[in-house]
């Protein structure tokens, strides 16, 4: 297990990351189809992060990858991305939830019906994508500091995003670990199975959707029972991802996954949590017991911050308990030392949690 003790810090990610991040890419399930246990295409990724940083990434490939590292031992426990922009050389397809109203005045009958209609409805979004945490490093606000760190990321350069941001959460699977809806509607399109298209798309290879999807609306009263009900519902390990998510600004939408139906949740980049609220403050570096043999001195009212340093590609950001103090906050050595900053540095800070927002 990890240790509650040890200082975390989420950056972007380097090339000599590779072997940790395949090693966490074999912990994920069905479902995640943007981080892949794939060499080759972990490499290519990483490469792209370097080429989005150094400007030389036209939009259609910029992305960010950023990890979580344990400071003390260099551990990767942890993995989240962002893409720039969607949809702008391969397409970015979800189903839309429409409903369509069928009425006879003859026979005094009218009905309401939910239909899903294949949709580029979201073309030019920014996105949050590859979540994944080591199971033994839950715990602790590891997945909150490794979630909203990429908000932070996003209010320092908004510039780097389009004005509207989604994600797509891992839908529902039953305890056989099938989804229902593409038990009742993808395979008889696609011919192939459910990790295979998954796969398929993680790598770009997106046209067969296209090509073999149907091209008209689909009423959901046709599918299953269990693939009715299992439209927009999230995969019971995506559920606290989701509440970080929401604890942000992300709402669900109109819009599901196309193989899985899991939801899709939006927002405004510019109604988002951190780029609302946070305070970018001057760092004030506070002697501690293990610094100078001194006792803590006791702050009133503390409680969790995200704190970032200033910069693109020095981006690093952790969890601190504390309190802002007119216009600084005060950080232990060690932290200014693992975010790169020192006394009297700007930093960005931005409480864990929104007021009243139950804890993960």
């Amino acid at each position: 297990m990890a240790p509650s003790t040890s200082l975390r810090v989420v950056r972007l990610a380097r090339r000599s990351d590779l072997p940790a991040l395949l090693k966490l890419a074999g912990l994920a399930g069905p479902g995640m189809t943007s981080f892949k246990p794939d060499r080759a295409a972990l490499d290519a990724r990483l490469a792209r992060v370097a080429a989005t940083v150094e400007g030389h990434a036209p939009t259609a490939e910029q992305g960010y990858l950023f990890v979580m590292e344990d400071v003390a031992t260099g551990e990767i426990a942890g993995v989240c991305g962002l893409e720039a922009a969607v949809g702008l050389e391969q397409p970015f397809y979800t189903y839309r939830k429409d409903t369509i109203v069928h009425a006879s005045r003859e026979l005094n009958v009218w009905s309401r019906m939910l239909t899903l209609s294949l949709s580029n409805d979201l073309t030019g979004y920014s996105e949050l994508c590859s979540l994944l945490l080591d199971p033994a490093w839950r715990g602790h606000g590891n997945g909150a500091l490794l979630s909203k760190a990429r908000f932070l990321f996003m209010a320092q350069f908004p510039e780097r995003f389009g004005p509207h941001v989604c994600a797509e959460l891992r839908g529902f699977f039953d305890d056989s670990g099938q989804s229902p809806f593409w038990q009742s509607l993808g395979q008889h399109f696609f011919k192939i199975d459910f990790d295979q298209a998954d796969y398929l798309t993680s790598i770009g290879k997106k046209s067969f959707v296209a090509e073999l999807m149907p091209k008209y609306p689909i009423y959901v009263d046709f599918l299953s029972a269990q693939a009715q009900a299992a439209i927009g519902v999230t995969h019971r390990d995506t559920l606290p991802a989701r509440r970080l998510l929401e604890q942000e600004g992300m709402r669900s939408g109109a819009h599901v996954d196309i193989f899985d139906s899991g939801p899709v949740l939006e927002a405004r980049v510019a109604d988002l949590r951190a780029a609302r609220d946070s305070r970018y403050l001057s760092v004030n570096i506070a002697a501690t017991p293990d610094e100078d043999g001194s006792p803590a001195p006791a702050v009133a009212n503390a409680e969790p911050y995200l704190v970032a340093c200033l910069g693109l590609e020095g981006f690093r950001a952790t969890l601190v308990t504390g309190r802002p103090e007119r216009r600084a906050f005060a950080v232990s050595q060690g932290v200014a030392q693992a975010l790169g900053v020192k006394q009297g540095d700007r930093i960005q800070v931005l409480p864990l949690k929104p007021p009243r927002a139950e804890a993960i």
